[in-house]
């Protein structure tokens, strides 16, 4: 069983979480139920699948979980670029969210191939 929070992409991806929880506060009102809810649910899954996959018995268990994770990353990345357009989130602050998905991303990848490698 590893300790999840040792981790440097769920540190990263928890703090990223929190961030976007403040950011939320300022989405339209009529957007609570709807993409609000959405990006809550997309953003925590990210930490909460690392975090469960690390106290999983098997290295296949952890990389399924760390998978999940890196599609739940795309899918926040996409409800960033939505909520720019749609003029919910400024410009400057999507590109930050932006960025910082693509480093958690490439991390989610990079210890992917980590476990997926130690399993040959």
């Amino acid at each position: 069983m590893r300790d999840y929070k040792k981790l440097q992409v769920w540190e990263k991806s928890h703090q990223l979480t929190l961030e976007l929880y403040q950011e939320l506060k300022n989405f339209p009102k009529e957007e609570l139920f709807a993409l609000t809810s959405q990006m809550k649910r997309s953003s925590s899954s990210i930490p909460t699948n690392i975090a469960e996959g690390a106290g999983r018995n098997t290295n296949k268990d952890f990389a399924r979980f760390l998978a999940i994770a890196y599609g739940s990353i795309n899918e926040l990345e996409y409800q960033i670029i939505l909520s720019t357009d749609l003029m919910f989130l400024e410009k400057s602050k999507g590109e930050i969210f932006l960025e910082k998905i693509k480093e958690i991303r490439k991390m989610l990848h990079g210890l992917i191939i980590k476990i997926n490698n130690s399993e040959s």
